[in-house]
């Protein structure tokens, strides 16, 4: 990892990779959304990140004056080799519109509520595996023994790929999300050179043997008659990966968080069931995972910030969520909230489609894991040995918890 100056000012300078953002950057945001509701930086050759719900709100909706041909925040921008628009990188989340309604609406049905379903019992099962792995132990890891296998197991299911390569997949979406701050663009650009090759090797192998999965389906898709491109096809496989991975990932880690370090919540969804709806919604709102980038299409005025073409945006959902003008009582977690419009999963065209995917894996995740563990906090219940992951994905990583009987 690049070893960079610590931001003294996240008004005028402020960095998402940060170690004080990293570990706990809700007081961050609660300045800014007061001193400087849009903050600034000239990292990553310019940037912007507004903080409040109604901002956030504004930039979302507006395709007009924000393109989403990349989302990930890095020291480049898309060039010359980049993919061909209206694609971008990872449609739909890459592609504006009018094409982005075209990729958008092609890969719904893998996301239908009947698909979750039919996966269901898939996670519940597997989750019982991992925790019979951890069967006697008093200390377990909420996040390496746990967490972090799930949403693996069950994209690599969804696209037809080989178990044996899941601790492949956790690298890519550490390549993709986490390795931002290499300046180098050669590196950067030669890091996803095994990643391309993965993929074109496992379309190549559903090419000569077709199955009923996702990758299989995209390479039958047609839009006006035609074949998808290859890029779109390649894109859509990235996206699905490193989307569906991190972000689940982090939402079963960081509730499981909340849970060892909030009694009376665990006691409460251990004996009343019937909240688990209602919680999964806070969890989200609470410890939303996932900030999205865009880009600045050309100069123009945002809320008297003069922005310049290719500035990035970082859209702070999860700070929306803490904003107290969009949340009573925004800074509690309340696990029976009734009113619940968060944005954990975006506004606007590029509102999450795996959406469904990600509550029912959530659900079923803490299910098994509390009627397993009823009682459980965190190791010594020191908080300092909890890690969170950096970038636009935050999620508690190593999550030691004690069991107790």
């Amino acid at each position: 990892m690049t070893i960079k100056p610590p931001v003294e000012d996240f008004a005028t300078d402020w960095d998402h990779t940060d170690p004080q953002w990293v570990a706990n950057p809700y007081p961050i945001w609660d300045e800014l959304r007061e001193k400087c509701p849009v903050a600034h930086t000239n990292r990553y050759g310019g940037g912007w990140f507004p903080t409040t719900y109604e901002l956030v709100s504004a930039v979302a909706n507006d395709t007009d004056n924000f393109t989403s041909r990349t989302v990930v925040i890095g020291n480049g921008r898309p060039g010359e080799d980049a993919p061909p628009a209206p694609i971008g990188v990872a449609p739909p989340i890459s592609s504006d519109p009018p094409f982005h309604h075209i990729a958008r609406r092609l890969i719904l049905p893998a996301f239908s509520p009947g698909v979750v379903n039919n996966i269901e019992p898939f996670v519940r099962e597997y989750c019982n595996k991992l925790l019979d792995n951890m069967e006697g132990k008093d200390v377990v890891n909420g996040g390496s023994d746990y967490a972090q296998y799930i949403p693996v197991a069950v994209i690599r299911q969804m696209l037809g790929f080989p178990e044996k390569d899941e601790d492949l997949f956790r690298h890519f979406v550490h390549v993709v999300l986490e390795g931002i701050d290499e300046p180098d663009l050669e590196k950067r650009i030669a890091q996803f050179e095994p990643i391309q090759a993965y993929f074109e090797n496992q379309i190549n192998e559903h090419i000569e043997n077709p199955r009923d999965d996702l990758t299989s389906y995209l390479l039958n898709a047609e839009i006006a008659g035609g074949k998808l491109q290859p890029e779109h096809i390649f894109g859509t496989m990235i996206l699905v990966l490193v989307a569906g991975i991190d972000t689940t990932w982090s939402g079963i880690a960081s509730s499981l968080y909340h849970l060892a370090t909030n009694p009376h919540d665990l006691e409460r969804l251990v004996n009343e069931p019937e909240l688990m709806p209602l919680a999964i919604e806070e969890f989200l709102r609470f410890y939303s995972p996932v900030t999205m980038a865009r880009l600045v299409k050309d100069d123009f005025d945002f809320n008297g910030c003069p922005m310049k073409k290719d500035d990035w945006l970082l859209l702070g959902f999860p700070a929306a969520n803490r904003d107290p003008k969009a949340f009573e009582d925004a800074d509690k977690f309340i696990i029976d909230r009734k009113i619940n419009r968060h944005v954990a999963f975006g506004l606007g065209i590029h509102r999450c489609a795996g959406s469904n995917l990600a509550r029912m894996e959530m659900r079923v995740a803490i299910e098994e894991f509390i009627k397993r563990y009823p009682k459980f906090t965190l190791a010594a219940g020191d908080a300092d040995s909890v890690t969170w992951s950096q970038g636009q994905v935050r999620g508690a990583r190593n999550l030691p918890l004690t069991i107790t009987k």
